[in-house]
């Protein structure tokens, strides 16, 4: 090989070299992969009733989850606000707990809880749409895991 193609060789691959850097550069980093369960309440339920009561807000919720989800099934369904959902979810507990409340033994549970669905769902207590209604569903479902995962 000639003194001039082996440096027109070397010249090419550093030219290849450089454009596969510049285009990986150029690429955008890859996202983090999404957690499993976006909400944790691990070590937040505190106390003698600590697993009952994750065990009772995990029920809860997945069951809260099972009923908007077959409502927005139904040909007229029910619950077609926030607010609905909302009012669905505070009836369900009080009746299930029958007056007795998890909240004031569990604070830390209520605003893990709280927070959460603020940022998950927002604070918007209007009409809401197949979308929100998804939405609805899944934070009731996380919220169900986040709980049966603090029981272990």
């Amino acid at each position: 090989m000639s003194d001039k193609a082996r440096n027109l060789l070397i010249v090419s691959m550093l030219a290849a070299w450089l454009l596969v850097s510049f285009v990986k550069n150029e690429q955008a980093p890859p996202a983090p992969p999404a957690p499993d369960t976006p909400i944790s309440l691990k070590g937040k339920f505190i106390g003698a009733s600590a697993a009952e009561d994750a065990a009772t807000i995990c029920g809860l919720a997945s069951e809260i989850a099972d009923c908007i989800e077959y409502d927005g099934q139904r040909t007229d369904p029910r619950l077609k606000t926030g607010v609905a959902f909302d009012d669905l979810r505070t009836s369900a507990r009080e009746l299930r707990c029958k007056g007795e409340s998890i909240g004031s033994r569990q604070p830390k549970v209520v605003i893990a809880i709280e927070e959460y669905l603020n940022s998950f769902i927002g604070v918007s207590g209007g009409p809401a749409d197949q979308s929100q209604r998804s939405k609805w569903v899944t934070a009731f479902r996380e919220i169900g895991r986040a709980a049966e995962d603090a029981a272990r």
